[in-house]
């Protein structure tokens, strides 16, 4: 009757040891470390590296205690592992003079960091490593900043490419326009004719289906008015926050810290979180800072390779260098910059199915480009980004052919990586919308440590004082009771490190919540427990009967507040959405710690006795035989202590 198959027993006993295998990290801390990351957007940084630095250490006598390659997206970045923070400073400086030899154009950014302290064995499981969950703001200390987008400014920019598109579309056409301008958040086109209204309402629907038109008349001119609709408005929207974000991820990475939170709030605000940063000036100059992007001729001629070679720079060209380090002359007039670019997406070239960078032009740039390309076919043409007023030349193709439409295609000798690396490095070139930082805060790490030891603390007492009355009260029940809620402490933590979870504080709260949840499971099964007892059934049965009743009633009152949880995931954000995860996690480990768990430890213990006399569940209140019926008897009745201890 209370006997589990065997792999009933073996399931429990492997989430037990995955438990404890991931929730070990969290207690082994963390270790002082060096990290070498970008400091250019067009600076990779590969495992190749790794030797490097490593040889850079031992030439410095300070070999590491292991260093590892970390690939996030497509950025890179490897880290030192040191036992001390003296060797630690150390080998920063000695990596910084080595790798930035030029101080005033530092090509990576070496900073401080740290790492979880794991033993080795831990890392020998490769991709099932496990890793300490990270720890928030309120819990490590650092900056809090929150940034205002300039959505009206995108939209503003978004209708005046919108003007400059239609005028395009209505003079290739043919359709005769007087006018075409933005109005407020509109575009406004005026017609002679009702006939050319009609023609240009036509044609925009088949070319611009984003434009929702409207036809009017105001003193004998025709009028049409576009707007973007509400789906469009939202995309552009979208486009905006996720290009900064994007653009965030860049700059924050050059600031070595390891676990930034930077994520949308509501629909117009980015909050950026850095934990461990307590230079705000150095946070603010970076998150601020803007790269720019600029299309230039290059110039290939004779004398102007002849002067490269000699090591000058003739008068009106100046002297780059690409990806690969190879010195490039190009001219100092501008052609185009960051701001006429739209879009730029990697994908195939149509013809060669050769990876390819697409890019797409506002109008003003549509017609510099094509007036540029009609002139220069044969001619390179360079595409540089400028950071920190250093520029790099990004790629430098030939002009095959003369380019409108303001759909521009960069191909040649590229793979599918580089295309995409490409793209996002135009992509990046500038924010989509201006921000601001309309709110900052600084934590202290010692306030962290604070807010960790009275979390962990307060955590530790309540299960100390749960443990201790429910073991008064149901005795070897109320052991399997706090097993089973050491059991579901124990999974939630685990679950929380293998989803590299953020813990804040108010996860520490959801913790405890948790913990007070998963008892009321256990009360609910031993009462239902007591209660066959109290009906006459055997033991055996009273153990069977209880867990299966009960059941019922816990999945009911986890579901409703599973329902809670789901909907703080769902509409909340920040703190909130912290706390509906760690509440969510939780209710799911304590009902099969409660139910399968306790039930497993109660099967080994009693269903192995078939002459099962009494069990150990404290003391079980009988109603005096003969008063059934008299409610206010049997309560009078009840209340005495019966001897039916079984």
């Amino acid at each position: 009757m209370n006997r589990y198959p065997l792999w009933k027993y073996i399931t429990v006993l492997v989430a037990l040891v995955i438990g404890l295998i991931y929730t070990l990290p969290n207690f082994y801390g963390e270790a002082p470390a060096v990290q070498v990351s970008s400091a250019k957007a067009v600076i990779k940084v590969t495992p190749d590296m790794v030797e490097q630095i490593r040889q850079i250490l031992d030439a410095a006598k300070l070999p590491p205690v292991s260093i590892y390659y970390g690939q996030n997206g497509t950025l890179g970045t490897i880290r030192i592992r040191y036992t001390n923070t003296d060797q630690q400073l150390a080998a920063r400086d000695a990596l910084d003079h080595a790798l930035n030899t030029d101080p005033s154009d530092p090509h990576y950014t070496v900073a401080l960091n740290l790492m979880p302290a794991s033993p080795p064995w831990m890392r020998s499981l490769g991709f099932f490593e496990p890793r300490p969950m990270f720890l928030g703001l309120d819990l490590r200390g650092g900056v809090h900043f929150l940034l205002q987008v300039d959505m009206k400014g995108a939209l503003t920019a978004r209708y005046d490419a919108l003007a400059g598109d239609i005028r395009s579309a209505l003079r290739d056409d043919k359709i005769p326009v007087a006018n075409v301008e933005r109005t407020g958040e509109s575009v406004t086109m005026t017609f002679a004719t009702a006939d050319d209204r009609s023609k240009a309402r036509d044609d925009l629907r088949s070319r611009m289906p984003e434009l929702q038109l409207a036809a009017s008349e105001d003193g004998g001119k025709f009028l049409l008015t576009g707007q973007l609709s509400s789906a469009a408005i939202a995309q552009a929207q979208n486009a905006a926050i996720t290009q900064n974000i994007a653009t965030l991820h860049n700059r924050t990475n050059e600031l070595g810290v390891s676990e930034p939170v930077i994520q949308q709030q509501g629909s117009d605000r980015i909050v950026v979180e850095l934990p461990g940063v307590q230079d705000i000036a150095k946070a603010k100059e970076m998150l601020g800072r803007t790269a720019t992007l600029q299309i230039r001729m290059v110039d290939d001629s004779p004398s102007a390779m002849a002067a490269l070679a000699n090591g000058t720079v003739p008068f009106g060209l100046e002297r780059y260098t690409d990806r690969d380090g190879r010195p490039i002359l190009v001219r100092r007039q501008v052609i185009l910059t960051g701001q006429n670019l739209q879009n730029a997406q990697a994908g195939r070239d149509p013809q060669t199915q050769q990876p390819a960078v697409n890019l797409t032009l506002d109008d003003k740039g549509s017609r510099i480009f094509r007036d540029v390309t009609r002139d220069n076919i044969g001619k390179r043409m360079a595409i540089l980004l400028f950071e920190n007023g250093k520029g790099e030349v990004v790629t430098a193709p030939v002009i095959r052919s003369e380019i409108d439409g303001g759909q521009v295609q960069i191909s040649g000798s590229m793979t599918a990586e580089e295309a995409a690396d490409t793209a996002l490095l135009l992509r990046a070139g500038s924010l989509a919308a201006p921000m601001s930082i309309i709110e900052e805060r600084t934590i202290g790490p010692s306030l962290g440590a604070d807010n960790i030891a009275k979390g962990f603390h307060s955590t530790l007492y309540g299960f100390i004082a749960i443990a201790i009355f429910i073991i008064v009260y149901y005795n070897v029940f109320g052991l399997f009771s706090t097993l089973g809620l050491s059991f579901n402490l124990l999974l939630l933590l685990a679950v929380l490190s293998m989803l590299q979870a953020t813990l804040t504080l108010p996860g520490i709260a959801a913790i405890a919540l948790t913990l007070g949840m998963a008892i009321d499971s256990n009360v609910l099964i031993n009462e239902r427990i007591r209660e066959e007892l109290r009906n006459g059934a055997t033991p055996q049965q009273a153990i069977s009967q209880g867990f299966e009743r009960a059941w019922g009633t816990i999945l009911d009152s986890n579901i409703t507040t599973l329902i809670v949880g789901l909907s703080l995931l769902a509409f909340g954000s920040g703190p909130v959405r912290g706390f509906a995860v760690v509440h969510c996690l939780g209710i799911v480990t304590s009902m099969f710690s409660a139910v399968v768990g306790v039930r497993a430890l109660a099967n080994f213990w009693y269903g192995r006795q078939r002459k099962l006399t009494k069990i150990s569940i404290g003391t079980v209140w009988k109603p005096v035989e003969g008063t059934a019926g008299d409610g206010k008897a049997a309560a009078k009745q009840s209340a005495r202590k019966s001897s039916a201890k079984q």
